[in-house]
């Protein structure tokens, strides 16, 4: 159904004749193809945008190892959302981020930008902002201490780069607002995550535990985006993963496996729209963007093609606007101008306790299993790492896991026929986890109350996990701590004994949610959100459920929506749980795994209840959403963007040597060379800091394929999954720079006359920025 044919409808509505619409909505399915089941029942608008952020210089969120600072990009980092809305009613937006997680101070500074714009259409209450956990990606834009300390402070430009892209992606989702149809799928993944912490995993009841056949969460959960005109535009799912496939030691920009599942899938999709041949999934392997889609295969003789290439010698570097960066990105040229483009987003779940290191965790040393209480390997946590099914290629194990999630993600949304129908709707509340009384069940029989903790971090929480392990003699499972650490730990806050019973039996280590100087160490105020679409049910949580905490979650909140009293959902209600949502607040765990104190127990900030805190504070809002009650908004969380203090040293000037320019070659190809598929292409430039120009939706690498006898064209850029762009410096406060681009050549690449090019900006002294560019010589793929 059309935009005009929506008038019609309104029209028809406004003036009565409900029974001309009744035929007038026959009469379109009819002339559509579509049955009365497929009639669209919502507004569908889905967007997406870069929010890369700096590619140098920054600590990356995750692992918290000041030793990972950003030098590049494995691929770009995007926001995606989905915009669904009844015609006449509410609305709800989701966005995903190819992020750690979300944060407060930039959902706060969103939701100022979408009031300036669109009044109180998008609020705290219906949008939803979830990261999707990669540990790749630029830090410093949380607000409180613990969160950024590793990235010397807060960074303005990771900031700004996300909450640019955020707005950018809802903008777009807005203003593509259509009439569509959602359906709904669910199924199995076995091979994509294992339980790191199955020791906390065991101390759950075991008539719990047998309920379940796995110890993590295998389920995929789908929605597919349907557009009356244009067919399918879109689909999120959501699947319980780490995103820590990219080791604590890489230093490129990465979506991780999640970010890379998306980029299979969109060029999956945008491949199968633009072939008439059906498409064979069984020979994906990298699924970068295929150049055969725009330039027809060469057929011509091998020493041609050589003679073509050697005519092309490489450019030195040049002055080129900004604008060109972005005209030459690949991704313009695969999107039809009037068709909504297609949007994959591959978002986080309960995967507190998921890791996608499914090979298991090994001592490096020996190359025996670690330590199953403690993954310690001689005592020491730092020689325990878990294997990809990749070892020891991460960039590998990324795409492994990666592609195993958009398999099945493509499976379920060719297969998905179930639509999403009923009300659009949502509950939003601020709850503070600091000091929040909890009603809990007694062994045996009644209830007696209980409270949550002002934050605190145990000693387990600085031996890290085995996807990223800690440093000195920490171990997970540590219920007792140690008297040095003990009296670092006095230097910093020294906890009170009120603290040190509440968070029993976790030994403090940093007591954060005292800790107020130079301001906030840890949240205390935490946003617990609803959204509905139909029997659509999503959990916004602000934190990293482990697996059994997560399904006591759904379940709790699937009981009060099931038998409630009305006939809003009945047992086909869909329950997921957003990840990392709207804020951070670290892991969840069951009171049982937090007497474990493994990582996850030691990094549940509030205490042992914590799990039970949110149980009781997600049944209120399903009951209100089931009743129509309203809600209250709860104590404001704080806006410290003001307080913030950032110690990164801003770029002061960037240099080459004497006789060169910014894009000179420093390694070119072989003259009159020919590669193969699968072979690595390798060219290095004199460039310039990163952080001078992010090339937000732009590139700073280029692979193009020649045309004719002499029109260059993007094949692939920095946003694809087989091109690296690697920036070093010879020494720590150098002004030279280079540029190395790494091409491995898919499998699916046509063959050609190539060359590859690299884009950047460089900073003069007195503060300029001049942009430039350089190109390799012509190569030859066969």
């Amino acid at each position: 159904m059309g935009v005009s044919d929506c008038l019609k409808v309104e029209f028809w509505r406004s003036t009565g004749g409900m029974i001309w619409l009744a035929l007038l909505v026959l009469l379109l399915s009819q002339v559509n193809g579509k049955g009365a089941a497929e009639a669209s029942n919502y507004l569908v608008g889905l967007g997406s945008y870069d929010i890369t952020g700096p590619a140098a210089d920054v600590n990356m969120m995750g692992y918290a190892n000041t030793e990972q600072i950003a030098s590049g990009i494995h691929f770009r980092l995007r926001a995606r959302t989905f915009i669904v809305a009844e015609p006449q009613g509410m609305r709800v937006a989701f966005v995903n981020l190819d992020a750690c997680m979300a944060s407060q101070v930039v959902t706060i500074k969103v939701l100022e930008r979408l009031k300036a714009r669109y009044g109180n259409l998008y609020t705290e209450q219906n949008v939803a902002i979830s990261g999707i956990h990669t540990h790749a990606g630029p830090g410093g834009y949380l607000q409180y201490v613990v969160y950024i300390v590793t990235s010397l402070g807060f960074v303005r430009q990771s900031f700004d780069a996300l909450v640019d892209g955020i707005e950018q992606s809802i903008i777009q989702a807005h203003e593509n607002l259509r009439p569509g149809s959602i359906f709904v799928n669910k199924g199995e993944l076995l091979d994509a995550g294992v339980n790191r912490s199955p020791s906390a995993y065991l101390n759950n009841p075991a008539g719990e535990r047998s309920k379940y056949k796995y110890d993590v969460d295998k389920e995929m959960t789908l929605l597919k985006f349907v557009d009356d005109e244009w067919g399918p535009i879109g689909s999120f799912n959501w699947f319980a993963t780490h995103g820590t496939s990219m080791s604590r030691t890489n230093s490129l920009i990465s979506g991780d496996n999640k970010g890379a599942a998306a980029r299979f899938m969109e060029d999956w999709f945008n491949q199968k729209s633009t072939e008439t041949s059906n498409f064979n999934i069984s020979k994906v392997r990298e699924l970068p963007r295929r150049v055969s889609n725009i330039i027809p295969t060469v057929h011509g003789k091998h020493h041609e093609l050589l003679e073509l290439a050697a005519s092309f010698q490489s450019s030195p570097g040049k002055p080129v606007t900004r604008l060109m960066s972005v005209a030459r990105r690949v991704r313009s040229a695969f999107r039809l101008a009037d068709r909504p483009r297609f949007v994959s987003a591959f978002c986080q779940t309960n995967c507190g306790d998921v890791s996608p290191n499914v090979l298991g965790a090994f001592c490096i040393d020996t190359g025996l299993p670690c330590d199953f209480n403690h993954s310690t390997c001689g005592g020491k946590n730092e020689l325990c790492y878990g294997r990809g099914p990749g070892y020891p290629d991460e960039f590998e194990s990324t795409r492994i896991i990666g592609e195993r999630q958009f398999k099945k993600a493509v499976e379920l949304f060719n297969k998905a026929t179930e639509q999403v129908k009923g009300k659009v709707d949502f509950r939003h509340t601020y709850v503070d986890f600091s000091n929040l009384e909890v009603t809990i069940p007694k062994e045996g029989a009644g209830i007696e109350t209980a409270k949550t903790c002002p934050a605190a971090m145990g000693f387990a929480f600085a031996a890290g996990t085995t996807d990223g392990p800690g440093a000195f003699d920490f171990q997970q499972g540590d219920d007792k701590g140690n008297a040095f650490w003990r009296l670092v730990r006095n230097l910093l806050k020294k906890p009170g004994s009120e603290q040190i019973k509440c968070q029993h039996p976790k030994p403090i280590l940093l007591d954060t949610g005292e800790m107020k100087e130079p301001y906030d160490w840890a949240p205390s105020i935490l946003p617990v959100q609803i959204l509905r679409i139909g029997q659509l049910v999503i959990l916004s949580v602000p934190g990293e459920f482990s697996t059994m905490a997560g399904r006591r979650l759904r379940d709790a909140v699937k009981m009060v929506l099931t038998s409630g009293g009305t006939k809003e959902f009945d047992s086909n209600i869909h329950v997921v749980i957003a990840g990392l949502t709207n804020t951070y607040s670290q892991y969840i765990t069951t009171f049982e795994e937090y007497q474990i104190q493994r990582y996850e127990g030691a990094s549940t900030l509030y205490g042992p209840h914590t799990l039970s805190a949110y149980i009781q504070q997600f049944k209120t809002l399903a009951a209100a959403l089931i009743t129509g009650q309203t809600l209250q908004a709860g104590p404001q969380p704080p806006n410290l963007l003001g307080k913030q203090i950032g110690l990164l040293p801003p770029v002061v000037m960037d240099a080459t040597p004497l006789g060169s320019k910014f894009g000179d070659l420093i390694t070119d190809v072989p003259q009159s060379s020919a590669f193969k598929r699968g072979d690595l292409v390798t060219v290095s430039f004199w460039s310039a800091c990163p952080r001078n120009d992010l090339m937000t939706e732009g590139t700073f690498a280029l692979v193009e394929i020649l045309q004719g006898k002499d029109t260059w064209v993007p094949a692939y850029d920095d946003d694809d999954f087989c091109l690296r762009f690697i920036w070093s410096r010879p020494a720590k406060l150098s002004t030279r720079s280079k540029a190395t681009i790494e091409w491995r050549i898919p499998d699916l690449a046509a063959s050609g006359v190539y060359r590859i090019r690299h884009f950047g900006a460089a900073k003069a002294l007195l503060g300029s920025v001049k942009h430039f560019t350089g190109s390799s010589s012509a190569f030859v793929v066969a």
